[in-house]
């Protein structure tokens, strides 16, 4: 895979090359961070005489990435990147993902066929001037358009209804499709259209100006005669409406896997005592703060394999699927999924913390996933419509919502920059909100067997 995607790079866009290679810092460095702390942990340790640990602890004021970022924390993310990789969850998921990405490339590439040639319905008599304007039009559209003659203007607007044609010209001076045009409509009979309408624009204004042809010549670029629809125009689908698509399911399956590993991770250390073992040699703020960030870690590393593979195999078969998608759109939707679980992943860890058996697993994320899959589940209505409504704006900016709803709006081109930071920072706030939260639940939680806790124990503690 990864040959492929070296292979293919010279035809990858500027802005992907760079968004490949942050996601590729964001996994490398990291556990290179945690493998060099480890290996010099080991060598202090073994060097050490036997009073270092008492000597460990400072005096100093230590910044905050120290108190943060700390050696246990480094350890903690290891061992918890470690289980996951050889995990066969992982691996498994990760094939599973890989296949469905690879059919959503490899069956549209292989079994669109060509498009069918478009029926032309003409009120006025076959002439030679809207003869040769379909002509023009349908070899600039790459495609031989028929024309079929209609014997008035309603028997035209009947055909187009029901299918028979695909635009009608009306003696020479108007042209008929059934829904207006857009400007991202791209199709074949749209295309046509165009052409034919400018054709017959020019031709009316030359005859009627009653030019010499150096005259004529010189006024070739007049108006297009109208093209008028008969319904309202509707927003076609894009490829970039695709790719945006193909990220919000990206994050919705990342977020629901890891979210899920968070939380029985955290209920199997509880329920197997092994936490005991953990918290005696390791604060449970830096606990948890290791065990979320090592998931994190390997959820940033099955996305950045998939993106490689989904750009790798795009570039070798030649599909265009991820053409349409600009740079930003792919960072926008990468920005998300990062934002995304860093907001629920402290939710997940807390709920974990609060349970001890399998049994419980359900009723305590259930009400966690209500949010994520509201998201999720708008997100793609709202990329389906044909505008933004005021709900999807409200969602965009909601926290539990925003991962899903604010790359749709990226994707539907109905934000700004400074609209797309002011969410960030929104959902930045509310994790870091969380975070404390969350350590809260977890240290008072986490030692209480026996039977579940209860959210409102706990807060019953603090009061």
């Amino acid at each position: 895979m990864i040959a492929a995607l070296l292979a293919n790079a010279h035809a990858l866009p500027v802005g992907v090359k760079v968004l490949i290679a942050l996601v590729i810092a964001g996994v490398v460095v990291p556990l290179r961070i945690a493998r060099y702390r480890r290996r010099r942990a080991r060598r202090t340790g073994a060097g050490a005489p036997a009073t270092a640990p008492a000597e460990r602890p400072r005096t100093t004021r230590r910044s905050v990435l120290e108190r943060v970022v700390s050696r246990d924390v480094a350890l903690v993310a290891s061992r918890e990147v470690r289980e996951r990789l050889r995990g066969r969850l992982f691996k498994v998921g990760t094939l599973v993902v890989l296949a469905v990405v690879a059919g959503a490339i490899l069956i549209p590439r292989f079994t669109s066929g060509k498009a069918t040639p478009p029926r032309v319905g003409v009120v006025g008599g076959l002439s030679a001037e809207v003869r040769a304007a379909v002509v023009s039009a349908s070899r600039s559209a790459g495609t031989a358009a028929s024309l079929v003659s209609e014997p008035s203007e309603a028997a035209a607007r009947a055909a187009l209804e029901r299918g028979g044609v695909d635009l009608a010209v009306i003696d020479a001076r108007l042209v008929l499709v059934k829904t207006a045009l857009t400007t991202s409509d791209a199709s074949t009979a749209a295309a046509v259209a165009r052409g034919v309408a400018t054709y017959l624009g020019d031709a009316n204004a030359l005859a009627s100006a009653h030019l010499t042809p150096q005259q004529a010549a010189a006024l070739r670029g007049a108006m297009a005669v109208p093209i008028t629809g008969l319904h309202p125009s509707k927003r076609h689908r894009t490829l970039a409406d695709a790719t945006t698509l193909m990220g919000i399911i990206l994050i919705f399956i990342v977020l629901q896997q890891y979210n899920n590993w968070i939380i029985f991770g955290v209920m199997e250390e509880k329920g197997s005592r092994v936490v005991e073992v953990l918290l005696s040699t390791v604060r449970p703020l830096r606990l948890l703060t290791g065990k979320v960030l090592g998931i994190g870690l390997v959820a940033l590393l099955q996305a950045a394999i998939i993106l490689a593979f989904a750009l790798a195999l795009a570039g070798a078969v030649g599909s265009t699927i991820l053409h349409g998608a600009q740079p930003l759109h792919l960072l926008g939707i990468f920005v998300w999924l990062i934002l995304g679980y860093a907001f629920y992943c402290w939710v997940y860890a807390a709920a974990g913390s609060m349970i001890e058996r399998q049994d419980q697993v359900q009723a305590a994320s259930f009400p966690l996933a209500v949010p994520l899959t509201v998201g999720y589940i708008s997100a793609i209505i709202a990329l389906s419509g044909t505008s933004v409504s005021l709900y999807s704006q409200i969602l965009a900016y909601l926290p539990p919502t925003a991962p899903f709803m604010m790359p749709a709006l990226v994707g539907l081109g109905a934000v700004t920059w400074w609209q797309f930071l002011a969410s960030a920072l929104l959902c930045i706030a509310a994790t870091v909100l969380l975070a404390r939260g969350a350590g809260v639940v977890y240290r008072r939680s986490i030692l209480r067997t026996g039977t579940r806790v209860r959210i409102r124990e706990v807060l019953a503690r603090s009061a």
